[in-house]
């Protein structure tokens, strides 16, 4: 997970999962689905963020309807699983800066805004929204600046890689740059599945 969420959301969520409540059928979740263009963001090593040397961050400004969905999180939940991206929670963003050496992790907003910076010391600050979409390579740098009151975001993972929190430790450091590589590609684009944009991009700098 990568913040607190109030235990409604957790119970929610289990909910929905074991009786199908309020899920959404595929041809909704295709319906909710709209063609946006990749925006692509490099970072370098800043000597406690190793970033990630070939893979960039990628964003999607608003691929997913949420307006009027009975639940914007399963709308999220349900494609991304689709896609290969799962072990999904719903949560916030740490206020502190972490990132993952062992795992790319995938980050779509189902409620309100809040604006986080990638990329370590000399990243970019991003203001993202319900709809958003960001996905960072292993080793990529994040940390929640500020959000709004009804922040939900909704995270998960490739099928392979581990999940880890490493929060700028000189020795986290170390190790990240000899897993960080080692992290395989996935096949699937999260949000547009075999045939999405980061497919194409990810295998591009490799």
């Amino acid at each position: 997970m990568d913040g607190v969420m109030p235990l409604i959301e957790i119970l929610k969520e289990k909910v929905e999962k074991i009786t199908g409540w309020r899920r959404p059928t595929r041809r909704e979740v295709d319906a909710a689905v709209r063609q946006r263009k990749p925006n692509v963001f490099r970072f370098g090593d800043d000597g406690v963020v190793p970033n990630n040397g070939k893979l960039p961050l990628i964003v999607y400004r608003g691929p997913i309807r949420v307006a009027g969905a009975a639940d914007p999180a399963a709308l999220f939940e349900a494609l991304f699983e689709r896609n290969g991206w799962k072990n999904s929670w719903r949560d916030g963003i740490y206020d502190y800066l972490h990132y993952h050496s062992q795992i790319h992790e995938v980050l779509g907003i189902a409620r309100g805004q809040a604006t986080v910076l990638f990329g370590g010391s000399r990243g970019r600050a991003f203001k993202l929204k319900a709809g958003d979409v960001a996905i960072l390579p292993a080793g990529t740098g994040h940390k929640r600046i500020d959000d709004g009151d009804d922040l939900l975001v909704i995270g998960a993972y490739p099928v392979f890689g581990r999940y880890d929190l490493c929060c700028g430790s000189k020795e986290e450091h170390e190790v990240a740059l000899k897993t960080v590589p080692k992290v395989p590609i996935p096949k699937k684009d999260p949000v547009y599945g075999s045939g999405g944009p980061l497919v194409h991009l990810w295998h591009k700098s490799t």
